[in-house]
């Protein structure tokens, strides 16, 4: 097949490679289907040979609708930025955020008023509760960060995003992680660890989902116009990095079989407990803070149309946070059989948190200087500055308590 121009169609490397890997995956997930031992498993081995089968079925019809030549990295003279990964995910963050704001307000009615938890077991708050924090904070939250950080990173880079099937696997299977993790809660399928619940099945898809995702961004910083990495990509690049480590540190498990859904922690112990916290501390480190603050320093400047205050206090406080926060995850772990020496480091680090978060903070709001009458017109400004404001006061709580 060709264009109007003569140049001959072919599958990509990424479109043929994504769809023979997609193919085998649904024949392995029709196998366990098959062969599962308990319902439920059999109920998640299904939607993983439905979204495998949908997911080949969806690149061969866009293989067909698309022109012959790939998508010009430049129009006009201007970067051509993929943008549907980034809307995409902008939306899917939107839903995501009603729905766990809604299981939050249900499972408070439910501590108020116990007879809310219905005899139904996916309803009752146990399952309930994983859900809600996992859905704000992994797939609303999660669902951000990614939106962001692709839109961000082609905009400072001034380079479309690397790859043209990789981004969407990225936000689509992601969101499928989303799915299996919900659904997961709901009918007992978990490995009741603190923000890593999902069992080994889903913890393998996500880390083939974030290794993709690190390639999309390091590949689009790679190909970047712009001489310099921009602050912002820093903190998304320490955000992506850290996260997959704490990921597969904490879910190293040992499967039953490929028949079942349970699955044995490698960690004992108070070990276990040390590897959850260092795990569990340092997500809301990397994830809700350092990626945030990526956002902070690409999203304030712009809509303040001021320079970022201090470029050396970026520097200096990222890599402060980035040393003292790995450290601090033993503060969850006081009078407990850690060893004194250990709960007295986190303890430490912990307090000494306080200065590279107010730096980020300091820095954030500074940025304004020269721009603070735009909080009487830009409510979109003002809500920033609210928010940094919060960062601040939230940042001061942890180390004081």
């Amino acid at each position: 097949m060709a264009n109007a121009a003569g140049v001959q169609k072919t599958l990509t490397f990424g479109e043929g490679g994504s769809a023979a890997a997609l193919a085998a995956l649904a024949v392995f997930a029709m196998i366990v289907t098959a062969g599962a031992w308990t319902s439920a498993y059999a109920f998640h081995a299904f939607l993983f040979f439905a979204g495998s089968v949908l997911a080949v079925f969806a690149i061969f019809n866009r293989y067909h609708a698309r022109p012959a030549a790939p998508a010009p990295e430049m129009l006009d003279g201007r970067p051509n930025y993929n943008m549907g990964p980034v809307k995409f995910a902008t939306i899917a963050a939107v839903v995501w955020g009603i729905a766990g704001f809604t299981v939050g307000l249900l499972i408070a009615a439910q501590l108020a008023y116990p007879a809310l938890n219905f005899d139904v077991a996916w309803l009752n708050f146990g399952r309930m509760r994983p859900l809600h924090t996992s859905a704000v904070i992994f797939a609303f939250g999660g669902n951000v960060l990614i939106a962001t950080s692709f839109y961000v990173v082609q905009r400072t880079c001034h380079a479309r995003l690397a790859g043209d099937i990789t981004p969407w696997f990225v936000v689509l299977g992601y969101n499928f992680f989303i799915v299996i993790a919900g659904t997961g809660y709901l009918l007992g399928i978990t490995q009741s660890k603190e923000y890593a619940e999902p069992e080994w099945y889903a913890d393998l898809w996500l880390t083939v989902v974030w290794v993709a995702y690190l390639l999309v961004f390091l590949f689009t910083l790679k190909k970047r116009a712009e001489p310099h990495i921009y602050v912002a990509n820093w903190f998304y690049l320490a955000f992506i990095l850290t996260i997959a480590m704490l990921h597969i540190g904490n879910n190293a498990a040992i499967p039953v079989s490929i028949y079942s859904s349970k699955s044995y922690i490698v960690w004992s112990g108070v070990q276990d407990a040390m590897v959850q916290w260092w795990y569990g501390h340092n997500a809301v480190g990397f994830f809700l803070t350092a990626g945030f603050l990526a956002i902070m320093y690409y999203f304030v400047p712009k809509r303040a149309d001021r320079p970022v205050y201090s470029y050396r206090l970026s520097i200096v406080h990222f890599w402060a946070l980035i040393f003292l926060y790995i450290w601090a995850g033993p503060h969850h772990l006081h009078y407990t059989a850690l060893p004194d020496w250990a709960q007295t480091l986190g303890m430490v680090f912990s307090i000494m948190l306080w200065m590279p978060s107010w730096g980020g903070m300091i820095n954030g709001l500074m940025t304004l200087e020269g721009a603070w009458d735009k909080l009487r017109t830009d409510p979109v400004l003002r809500m920033m500055v609210v928010s940094i404001a919060f960062y601040g006061m939230s940042t001061f709580e942890g180390p004081l308590m």
